[in-house]
Parts: structure tokens; sequence; C-alpha cells
């Protein structure tokens, strides 16, 4: 499919924090729901060169605000194979689109541990590409428990990319835009559209992620589709604080659409695929993909800053209580410091 139109949705998100268990899962039905007739307004609007949809990060619960793992995983996480995602590949194929959605899931061979995943359902309601979150402040990544997520995912479970009719698709989550490592270590797998699923601070200003989704493109020769949040309802912050600059970035990193705030489907455009391989394959020095000398870099990336496996003791799972993401961050800076990474007089 060389020219197809894709949409960052930017649709409301109704948190689930205070909420008892039953009573999250009646609101995040509520909100596929909402979702689902979103999405069908939209196609029907755009038209049935809608191929592709993005929803914005953890749009069906929000983020957590102090609960316990085991309460989050009770009130918040999806099953891989649970009624929150069949209802949403139901979507995908009730409405004939790539669905590209953002959440907190468990993992059966991490029990007691959730992950955050962005999950990309084909038209055909099928799982084509499952990503999990591997820089996160305050949530487990496969990082923390990284020798035995390796040993069961595999180094294609680690940075996935679908190759798809609509191009070969790679997911970005939130504060990750930030991380060129990440997008760049996609595009060498052949990533050719970052789907970002983000819910972040909106601005009429540039912010630090906005700037970043622009680079990502430009380094890498990839289109961004970036989704952000329509506000966060029911939550102990100002709706809107999360709101607007949803978009989409071709590979010159040339904004083609942008919304506004609110609730909103302004942000679709083509997605013109035959072009983007085009420049790909030509010559010369705007070719950055192809001028990339990666040997120049092995050694510094040999080291490591934040510790693997924080979360394993030996071959043992730790579930640990939240102020470990804290502790862990100071535990990483002292050694920056020690290492003459940062100064020791640079600080307050």
């Amino acid at each position: 499919m060389k020219r197809y139109r894709a949409l960052a949705l930017q649709t409301s998100c109704r948190a689930i924090n205070g909420l008892a268990p039953d009573a999250a899962r009646e609101r995040m039905r509520e909100s596929i729901e909402r979702i689902d007739a979103q999405i069908a307004g939209s196609r029907g609007f755009i038209g049935p060169d809608l191929k592709l949809v993005v929803l914005p990060e953890y749009a069906l619960t929000g983020f957590p605000m102090g609960e316990s793992f085991e309460r989050w995983i009770e009130c918040a996480c999806l099953a891989p194979d649970g009624p929150e995602y069949a209802a949403l590949a139901a979507i995908a194929e009730r409405r004939s689109v790539y669905l590209a959605v953002n959440a907190y899931e468990t993992d059966a061979d991490f029990p007691g541990l959730y992950f955050q995943a962005s999950v990309v359902f084909s038209d055909a309601g099928e799982v084509v590409l499952r990503y999990r979150r591997l820089v996160s402040m305050f949530a487990p990544t496969p990082h923390d428990v990284w020798t035995r997520y390796r040993e069961i995912h595999g180094e294609d479970g680690i940075f996935p990319v679908a190759d798809t009719p609509l191009g070969r698709l790679a997911c970005i989550a939130s504060e990750e835009i930030l991380y060129p490592e990440i997008a760049r270590a996609q595009a060498l797998r052949g990533a050719e559209i970052f789907l970002h699923s983000t819910s972040e601070v909106g601005s009429p200003e540039l912010t630090p992620k906005d700037i970043c989704k622009r680079a990502r493109a430009v380094e890498n020769l990839a289109v961004v589709i970036s989704a952000n949040s329509g506000g966060i309802l029911d939550y102990p912050i100002p709706n809107q604080s999360t709101d607007g600059m949803s978009k989409i970035v071709d590979w010159q990193g040339r904004v083609l659409v942008e919304a506004g705030y609110g609730e909103s489907m302004v942000a679709h455009a083509e997605i013109d695929l035959a072009s983007l391989r085009a420049w790909r394959n030509r010559p010369g020095m705007g070719n950055l993909l192809a001028r990339q000398r990666l040997e120049l870099f092995r050694s510094t990336y040999a080291g490591s800053i934040h510790p693997p496996d924080s979360m394993l003791d030996g071959d043992e799972l730790v579930v640990p209580e939240r102020a470990v993401f804290a502790r862990t961050q100071a535990e990483t800076l002292a050694r920056m410091r020690a290492a003459g990474i940062i100064r020791e007089d640079d600080r307050d």
C-alpha cells in the first residue's frame, strides 16, 4: 500500500485511580466503547483510506499515583489474553484499521510485576507487534529483569518491528522519544514508521518531547505519528495539563498536521510510503541512515549507567516497593559522579 492515511487520535483519558477493581474495569470498558465510536466517526469523516490509528499513552487507565504493584495489577493492568485487548482487537477488525494502543499489562513469566506495553492490532484483529517500554522512571521495564527477559523473549522481543502492508512499524512509548538510541535501534531493524503513544504536557511553545519528535524523524528518515491525550479526567491534576500537540511528522522533520486542544481527529495525514522508501534509497548527504558509523560508538555504549536486573536476585524475581525507583536513581547518580560523568560541584 503505497499511500494511505493515518490518524493520531487525541482522545481523553478517564483515570481509574481510587476505584474498586470492578468499577475500574467497567470504566475501561466504557472508554473502549467511546474510542470505538470516535474511530468509526473519524473514519467516516476522513474516508476509507484511513488505515492506521494511534491512541495516546495509557488511554484506558491513566498512570499510577502511589498504588502498590499488587493494587495496580488488580485494577489497571491488562492480561495479554484478557477482555480489554480482545475488545480493542475487535475495534481494529470492525473498523478495518491497524490500531496502536498503549496500556499497562501483566506477563505470566513475571508474576507480581507489570510492564507498559504498546500493542499493534492488524485490520484482521491480530497482534502484529508487542513492545514493552524500556526506559521508565516509576514502572518496571524489561531492563529491570534483563537477563531473564532476554532468555524468554529473545532479541526480537526487545526492539520488535512489524513488517506490514502499511510499512515497517515500530512503537515508542511516551518519554522514550527523548532517547535517540531507542528509535535508532528500531530503524536499524528496518522501522519506517514510529507509532508514538504519549501523554505529555501541552504547550504553545516547543517542548523537549516535541523537539525530539522532529529529531527522531530526521535522524532515522522515518515518519513519527504521535498521539497525545486530550486531557486526563478524574485525576488530581488540572484536566487539560496533558493535551494538544498530537501530530504527524515526515522524514524531513516537517509537521504534516497537528491537533489543537481537546478531543480531536485533526491529526490525520497521508503517509506516502513510496516516497519515504525512495528517499531512503537516495544517495547523498541527506541519507543519514547510510552514513552511520556504528563502530565509533561501540566502546562508549559498552558500559552501564542505570543497572540492569534490579528486580532480579539471582534467578529469583523481586517485587519491590515503589520507593526503589527513586533510590535506584540516587545510586546511579552517585556512580556517575564517581566515574566523572557528572561533577560533584555542579550539585545545588
